[in-house]
């Protein structure tokens, strides 16, 4: 059977995504800690065009972060497919890592977000709030699967009421969540 041609969002503008952004849920990936909680990422748009991408989690109270630039993978199309680039290891950034950054979904006001990639093996919910309705995140699910993502991956992030500020938590400064979950701890 052929694998349906994924679709992205069209015109996507970049200024409004700007901000932070709650992840629901995800796939599990190698890139972060599976007892991660209150992840989100935060994005702020430099002035060549590019975005600064700040990518948080917190695991036994303290704060694993990854920092990295995302463009436009074809500055030419009016499709929403990004490539982010982060250099690891965190606490010695020197290997640049790029990956695929699709959106495949936003409403209209820019509060929630279906992002994928075009191997299908890492998928994102994203909210503006630590929680998202059950009729949309359903909906959210639905438009994965129809885009052929094996959604019975995906797996919810706790979120807090009251997340976490950067400033106020303990850095593991010695990257040890991001060497344990390359291990797949």
């Amino acid at each position: 059977m052929a694998t349906k041609v994924m679709e992205v969002v069209k015109n996507l503008d970049l200024k409004r995504y700007m901000g932070r952004w709650y992840e629901i849920a995800s796939f599990p990936s190698r890139f972060q800690p599976k007892d991660g909680v209150d992840t989100r990422a935060t994005y702020t748009l430099n002035s060549d065009g590019t975005v600064h991408v700040l990518n948080e989690t917190w695991c036994n109270g303290k704060r694993g972060f990854i920092e990295g630039t995302a463009y436009k993978a074809d500055p030419n199309s009016d499709e929403a497919k990004l490539k982010v680039r982060f250099y690891v290891p965190p606490f010695l950034p020197i290997i640049p890592v790029t990956g695929d950054y699709w959106v495949l979904y936003i409403d209209e006001d820019y509060q929630y977000a279906l992002i994928g990639q075009p191997s299908r093996r890492y998928l994102w919910i994203l909210s503006r709030r630590t929680c998202l309705d059950d009729e949309i995140y359903n909906q959210l699910v639905e438009k994965a699967k129809e885009e052929g993502y094996d959604v019975s991956k995906l797996h919810k992030t706790p979120q807090s009421d009251s997340p976490p500020e950067s400033e106020d938590s303990p850095e593991d400064t010695k990257g040890i969540w991001w060497i344990k979950s390359i291990l797949g701890k």
